[in-house]
């Protein structure tokens, strides 16, 4: 009875976590992107020149205030990360490195109070296995460039006092939108979208170690969806791999998990231009729409077709290329789809349709 009150049968649970095929399942859960980020500098694939300084760095412990900048999916956080856990090891890891992100509230109240905070704290010591550990710590500010300008001009001064003890390394999309007082105390690197090879060897690599069935096609799909955001070419075929199973990944399995349009929707609608109907191209738009295709999707792939269409002259790409970039503003801003889509097929007609 007295077990009972207690909320016990009299056994003891293992708390000790999973084990066996509970242990294996949770390990298969775990996504690719995480799973197979580079856990060292040298991992990280196609930036020579930033691993070059960085090693360097690391191998002297003396890492500058560093801003990193590309596009997303080129492996600027998981490069900081790398860096900061050879120089601290996993032991010392979490008590040194200090990651805020985009989701967390960084206005100018958090530089002042908890980035503040951190960085006036002296560090130093050795590591567990005996490595000397060097004397400062690491504050990583992801998505920098969605902080407040007032945000930025903080954390300046921020950077300037506590240099003894911290390290920044800031990392955003676009360089234009930190303030030049950061830019000029930071050693900047930027960071290029991976080349086809590089893409291909790392999906390779992937495939093998999880026994994922996918044709060369397939492959060459991914790459091209993914437009060298090694990010998404992964999530890409882990999802793929989680739809097809034992089946094999082909083509329109990546296509349509990436929301490609199929060649023959956008070349029926391009046909449909050449008719001058325009009762033929609402209805084509609107059977478009109703597939649940995104209008930004069909922007970019009919750019790609207009620009290598030898029909059309120089001044009549010109025009329509002026009309998608004015759409594509538009739909940033909110627009309707319908109508923007409308509208930029008016224009491709009246051009098809004058040559």
């Amino acid at each position: 009875m007295q077990a009972f009150l207690k909320g016990g049968s009299g056994k003891t649970k293992d708390k000790s976590g999973p084990s066996g095929d509970a242990a294996k399942k949770i390990e298969k859960l775990v996504p690719w992107v995480e799973k197979y980020r580079p856990r060292s500098v040298d991992e990280v694939a196609y930036q020579e020149e930033v691993v070059s300084v960085l090693r360097k760095s690391i191998e002297g412990a003396d890492l500058p205030n560093m801003l990193f900048y590309g596009p997303p999916g080129t492996g600027k956080t998981s490069t900081i990360l790398a860096a900061a856990r050879e120089l601290y090891g996993s032991d010392l890891f979490r008590s040194r490195v200090l990651e805020l992100n985009a989701s967390d509230e960084r206005g100018i109240q958090v530089v002042r109070d908890k980035v503040k905070g951190f960085s006036q704290q002296a560090a130093g010591g050795k590591r567990s296995d005996g490595r000397p550990c060097p004397p400062y710590k690491i504050v990583i500010l992801d998505e920098a460039d969605s902080m407040t300008k007032d945000a930025q001009a903080a954390l300046r001064r921020t950077m300037e006092k506590q240099t003894k003890t911290t390290r920044f390394c800031l990392i955003c999309n676009y360089v234009s939108r930190i303030i030049e007082p950061l830019t000029s105390r930071c050693a900047k690197f930027r960071f290029k979208p991976l080349a086809n090879d590089v893409q291909e060897q790392r999906v390779r690599l992937v495939m093998g170690k999880e026994n994922v069935k996918c044709d060369d096609e397939a492959v060459q799909a991914i790459i091209k969806t993914s437009e060298g955001d090694l990010r998404k070419a992964i999530t890409t075929l882990q999802s793929a791999h989680r739809l097809k199973g034992e089946e094999g990944i082909q083509v329109k399995d990546i296509y349509e998990i990436a929301g490609v349009i199929p060649d023959d929707y956008v070349a029926t609608i391009l046909k449909t231009c050449s008719s001058n109907s325009y009762e033929q191209l609402e209805v084509a738009v609107k059977d478009l729409l109703r597939e649940g295709y995104s209008a930004m999707q069909v922007i970019s792939q009919v750019n790609d077709i207009i620009v290598e269409k030898p029909e059309l002259n120089d001044k009549q790409k010109s025009l329509i290329c002026e009309r998608l970039a004015i759409a594509d503003k538009r739909l940033c801003d909110g627009a309707d789809e319908y109508l923007q889509i409308m509208d930029l097929f008016t224009i491709v007609m009246t051009q098809f349709c004058s040559s």
